[in-house]
């Protein structure tokens, strides 16, 4: 899908005019609900109730249906710092391709609840599983990008058969970031978080992500984050968003992915060097982190069924950078044996 139509599939939200000279000023933000009330997502959300350590909670997704189906689904699972309705032109072209196609927000981030417990990798394992139970899927492919793809090796290793192919798109976690960065508190991290301007935070996805895409094409990535200052629960939404970047550091799966048996697919972008909490780290040890298409191909090389791919010139989200590429890559991977 070209850039232009996959900007229309997310449902880019315009930006307000420019303030004139004499009343310049930051314009006021619509605020959404922290579970994205007010953000367009591109097909119909339904929701899954579940209990996460004895919280009622509810999990949002999407279930797009082919009009030629192939007997096959794949479930999506989106990275830390995007709703997952970013996935629309992966969507359109795994469901023209004939796959069902399943797109949970994880609980605590998205359309779902923000639990008011710790977020952990097995619960988010345990919860996507129920939903395709819930869905009477017995198999499906994953195709997972960044901080889903910690999800995806973890759902790969607790559940094998359950999943048939494991893309694993840009994915963090390739490394272990203990062994680089120290421990962070909490409450310096949400101190942190809060204090991020929208401006700020478009130069934090610019810088740590390599982003090639056109500004427009980042804005609702920046409304899904800062329209949730508006709500009157934000402080129970930044909670649990600090508590994902704590469970990335707590929680590595890097020492897992050696033991995936399904085939696996990594797709980098050339120049992602995306290292969740390289800025708390020793000076001295930033430069050795999120060399990420160097990891992926080394990780691939010692996996039973593993391999790599690189784009050139692109950055963290390849999927909607060099989506050619990628959908090539990853339409005939699935169709593989």
């Amino acid at each position: 899908m070209c850039v232009s139509a996959a900007a229309a599939a997310l449902a880019l939200i315009a930006l307000p005019p420019a303030a004139s000279a004499e009343t310049e000023r930051p314009a006021a933000r619509e605020p959404y609900g922290i579970a994205l009330e007010g953000f367009a997502y591109p097909y119909p959300v339904h929701l899954l109730p579940l209990v996460n350590d004895g919280e009622q909670v509810r999990m949002a997704y999407m279930d797009v249906a082919p009009t030629q189906p192939n007997g096959r689904s794949v479930v999506l699972l989106h990275g830390r710092n995007f709703p997952s309705s970013y996935w629309a032109p992966v969507i359109r072209t795994l469901s023209d391709a004939g796959y069902r196609v399943i797109v949970p927000d994880q609980i605590g981030f998205g359309k779902s609840s923000k639990p008011q417990g710790d977020l952990h990798f097995d619960t988010l394992a345990r919860n996507t599983i129920a939903l395709l139970d819930h869905l009477a899927i017995a198999k499906a492919d994953i195709v997972a990008h960044s901080l889903g793809g910690m999800l995806g090796v973890r759902i790969a290793r607790a559940y094998p058969d359950r999943i048939v192919h494991l893309v694993l798109t840009a994915p963090i976690g390739l490394e272990d970031y203990r062994l680089y960065v120290p421990p962070t508190p909490t409450e310096k991290i949400l101190e942190n978080e809060d204090k991020l301007t929208a401006e700020g935070y478009r130069k934090q996805l610019e810088s740590n992500y390599a982003l090639k895409l056109p500004p427009e094409q980042v804005t609702p990535f920046i409304d899904a984050r800062f329209n949730i200052k508006g709500s009157a629960e934000y402080q129970r939404w930044l909670r649990a968003f600090v508590s994902s970047a704590q469970m990335i550091y707590r929680e590595p799966v890097v020492h897992e992915i050696p033991l995936i048996t399904q085939p696996t697919l990594f797709v980098m972008g050339a120049d992602d060097h995306n290292a969740p909490g390289r800025a708390n780290a020793p000076e001295a040890l930033r430069a050795k982190m999120g060399q990420n298409a160097e990891l992926a191909k080394a990780l691939a090389a010692g996996m039973a069924k593993g391999r790599a791919e690189v784009i050139p010139n692109t950055g963290h989200l390849v999927f909607l950078e060099a989506p050619g590429k990628y959908n090539e890559l990853v339409l005939g991977f699935l169709a593989a044996p």
